[in-house]
């Protein structure tokens, strides 16, 4: 099959303040030590990797004080220019929106929606085609999923996660073109399998292997997938069917439960 990337604008945040000092999903152990320089290093590799295969990256001052505000994919949904502003689940993460509100309109998005129900921003809503695949069951709203449809204008379809160390839709679910995704079943519920069997017959299936390294936190441009370096199965089915995997390591980022698609938030429309 024939494969086009496509220049992506993204949105990302330094992990200036990297740590973990408190827990909220199963990945993240305050007891076990972290590496803020290695979390750093690791970062710009990711971030200069993204320019050099021609995207565009913004980014957003990081706060001290929200060592998770580097997962920028939480922040907000960006369709047609149109920026749905998350509303976190947990406390220590409430005081990364205004940021993003205020980052948004500083840059003249005529838009900016501050979410009325809790969502994750991009961690539970992943745009597929003219199709947003809605997570819920551990962060997200199930209320939210009516909200976002009505302001981004787009159908949205409910996906029910259920194994608590795949508490995003982006850490158990990847999207690969407009009409393609790659997922791992065992993380949703049976009605949200066959929902996504019907959608994507064709799908990619992750190994218990390949999810646990968050093989499924990647992000494409159409042909390149930049992916954990430690999914080498995943890496396998992509090369098969006319991707380019690029492996990364970001084994520092999973400390606190986030991957390469929990760093990159995708800009889409207007304002350049």
């Amino acid at each position: 099959m024939s494969r086009t990337a496509r220049p992506r604008r993204y949105l990302m945040c330094r992990p200036s303040h990297f740590t973990v000092d408190y827990s909220i999903n199963p990945w993240m152990e305050p007891a076990k030590p972290t590496d803020a320089d290695r979390a750093v290093a690791q970062w710009e590799r990711l971030y200069t990797l993204f320019r050099e295969l021609g995207h565009t990256v913004e980014l957003i001052t990081p706060i001290p004080g929200l060592p998770d505000m580097v997962f920028a994919a939480n922040g907000a949904t960006v369709i047609d220019g149109t920026a749905l502003v998350a509303r976190f689940r947990h406390q220590e993460r409430v005081d990364e929106a205004p940021a993003y509100v205020e980052w948004f309109r500083s840059r003249g998005y005529r838009t900016v929606h501050r979410a009325e129900f809790t969502n994750e921003g991009e961690g539970d809503y992943l745009l597929v085609g003219e199709r947003v695949l809605a997570g819920t069951g551990f962060r997200t709203d199930r209320r939210a999923h009516a909200e976002a449809e009505r302001v981004l204008g787009r159908p949205v379809v409910t996906l029910e996660l259920v194994d608590p160390r795949y508490y995003h839709l982006d850490t158990a679910l990847a999207v690969l073109s407009e009409t393609e995704v790659m997922y791992y079943p065992a993380a949703f519920s049976p009605d949200s399998r066959r929902t996504l069997a019907e959608l994507y017959p064709d799908a990619v299936i992750a190994t218990d292997e390949d999810a646990a390294v968050f093989g499924l936190n990647a992000v494409s441009d159409g042909l390149r997938v930049v992916l954990p370096e430690a999914a080498v199965g995943l890496a396998a089915q992509l090369r098969a069917r006319g991707f380019e995997p690029i492996g990364i390591d970001v084994t520092e980022l999973l400390k606190a439960g986030g991957s390469v698609k929990c760093c990159t938030l995708e800009l889409r429309g207007a304002p350049a």
